[in-house]
């Protein structure tokens, strides 16, 4: 699977600069937070699901200070029951472990199978951090230039409104 070395080979392929930050193993917002105060950046919460029958997979995309519980977002995204997806669908659709779920794993689906639905809150943002497929560095880039990449990776994405 391609890890942090091939995100940004594809970044600046495309032109898109980034600040890039190693740290210590962050697998969890709480932890990663101690080491964001140096990027300049909205942070976003990555959360990988499946449907009840298992073959259709979401990434959704959001600050990192919001919270939803998953029976709000079954009904704001429509798409029937919903469930974290296992570490074994994690790996086989973005390979990536948890703890560096991430929309740079998007790189790693060439079928193009998980559909992205984005906070539209996150559009005003000027810069959107994420891990680059390993939980021991971030990346901050333009929210513009993550919406380039997004549009690079064939994988179908939406913005919805999730909150006020």
């Amino acid at each position: 699977m391609v890890g942090q070395e091939k995100v940004y080979e594809i970044l600046r392929a495309l032109g898109i600069t980034f600040d890039y930050l190693e740290h210590p193993e962050a697998p969890t917002i709480e932890i990663a937070r101690q080491y964001w105060k140096k990027l300049d950046s909205t942070h976003c919460k990555n959360l990988f699901f499946r449907n009840h029958k298992g073959n259709r997979h979401y990434l959704v995309i959001f600050h990192c200070d919001r919270s939803l519980a998953i029976h709000d977002l079954e009904h704001l995204l429509r798409q029937g029951k919903l469930s974290f997806a296992s570490e074994k669908r994690m790996e086989k659709y973005l390979g990536l472990k948890p703890g560096s779920v991430s929309p740079f794993g998007l790189v790693n689906d060439t079928e193009h199978h998980v559909y992205v639905f984005l906070d539209e809150n996150l559009k005003k943002a000027e810069k959107l951090s994420f891990h680059p497929n390993d939980n021991r560095a971030s990346l901050a880039i333009r929210t513009e230039d993550f919406i380039r990449y997004m549009n690079s990776t064939g994988n179908d994405y939406e913005w919805i409104k999730l909150y006020e």
